[in-house]
This record gives structure tokens, sequence and C-alpha cells, in this order.
């Protein structure tokens, strides 16, 4: 398993308060790890939660529509490059 980078490790935090995600550690999660089905076992409810959590967070919108979702969700890391690459200063 993958070290997290502070940045990763600030969002996995984020993941697991904001879905509530009982006995996962943030630490604990694989950066390469998928978010959904194998993975974390996320859905599309908890797409549509965390992506309000990272709005709120980090000053901008993961729209539904956007035709990258299944490469920005892929992974905590993919999903931390594009919240790195995003945030509002």
């Amino acid at each position: 398993m993958s070290l997290l980078s502070p940045a990763e490790r600030d969002l996995a935090e984020l993941l697991v308060e904001s879905l509530n995600l009982e006995g996962v550690e943030a630490a604990n999660i694989d950066p390469d790890a998928p978010l959904f089905n194998e993975g974390l076992g996320l859905d599309s409810i908890d797409a549509l939660e965390l992506a309000l959590a990272i709005s709120k967070k980090y000053g901008f919108q993961l729209r539904s529509d956007n035709d990258a979702n299944r490469r920005i969700f892929a992974s905590l890391r993919a999903l931390s490059a594009h919240v790195e690459q995003h945030r509002a200063a």
C-alpha cells in the first residue's frame, strides 16, 4: 500500500467523515484502490455526498454531467489530483 500525501490524507479524512464510513481509517485507505465497487464500495449516492463535501471544503463544484467523472473518481489518488488542480486558492 502506498503512503498518502498530505493532500490525499486530507481528502481521505473528508471522505471518511462526510460518508460516515464506520470501521475505515483514513490513513489506511489505499490511494490507488478503486473508490467504487470492489474498492471502498462507494455508490452513486456516496459520490453525490462526497462531491458536495468537496465543494464546501475546496470551493469548486464537481459536476454530475462531467464525462471525466469515472477517471476523477477512480481512486483517492485520482480524486486528490483533481481537487489539487481545481481547488480555490
